[in-house]
């Protein structure tokens, strides 16, 4: 009789003497005792046995009362201090009953715009007159001032007032018809370095090219037409007719002294 021996990956076939009642079996034919695990491993060995929820609850009690289960499992159930826990959907849906909103509030809609011009050549004293003439003025009223300047940076200004003013339109869903320009200011950039300048009888200066750049914030506003309509009300609100009856108005300048 021959037994099999598994030494390594090597098996090894020794003749052994068997006596009385001991029956030999051989390792490699040990899993023809069942038939239907054979068959599982040899076909299919990446399919596993789906358990039912009722046995995964059963396992996972069975585990915590052994001293077994999973750390993770035990953290996600337990809630630790210092993190909120996520509201069951009996918790929500008794906030919706009350009239409480579970969604987070919505962000506000943009009421403005900002834009800016890259740094470019030119003083910020040159760049902020332009500042100036554009401040507190509707966006086609401010182009067109810039449209008929003779300043050198007015081109790239009219350039930036037409991109600001498509891009709060466009992206901030803003009225392009009340567009005003609330805002202009005007900051330094970067510095160059210096350059020699020369001078007479051997003498040498140095030369400084300021660099600066202009940002505008764009807020709805009023019109021109708006504009205008408002000052002609508040100017006849200010007019006090000589009539027969005084009429209950304050006197504009009164005298120091008595009127009579």
């Amino acid at each position: 009789m021959q037994v099999c021996l598994n030494n390594g990956s090597r098996v090894l076939r020794r003749p052994v003497l068997l006596t009385g009642s001991v029956t030999p079996i051989c390792r490699r034919n040990a899993s023809f005792m069942k038939p239907l695990e054979w068959v599982r491993d040899r076909l299919a060995p990446s399919v596993k046995e789906t358990k039912t929820k009722e046995e995964i609850e059963a396992a996972k009690a069975q585990a915590k009362k052994e001293g077994t289960s999973n750390v993770f499992e035990d953290v996600a159930g337990s809630s630790l201090p210092g993190r909120p826990t996520k509201p069951k959907v009996e918790e929500q849906v008794a906030r919706v009953d009350k009239g409480y909103s579970t969604q987070k509030p919505l962000k506000p809609l943009p009421d403005s715009h900002k834009y800016s011009t890259a740094n470019f050549k030119i003083s910020h004293r040159k760049l902020n007159m332009l500042g100036r003439q554009i401040a507190g003025k509707p966006i086609d009223y401010a182009i067109l001032q810039m449209q008929f300047s003779e300043k050198r940076a007015s081109k790239r200004i009219m350039n930036m007032l037409a991109t600001a003013r498509d891009h709060a339109s466009r992206y901030k869903r803003l009225d392009e018809s009340k567009l005003v320009v609330a805002e202009a200011w005007v900051t330094k950039g970067q510095r160059p370095p210096k350059r020699m300048e020369p001078r007479g009888r051997g003498h040498y200066g140095t030369r400084t090219h300021f660099h600066s750049k202009m940002s505008v914030v764009l807020k709805e506003g009023k019109t021109i037409e708006e504009q205008k309509a408002a000052a002609r009300k508040r100017k006849l609100k200010r007019i006090v007719s000589a009539a027969l009856v005084r009429e209950d108005k304050p006197i504009r300048n009164p005298s120091s002294t008595w009127g009579w």
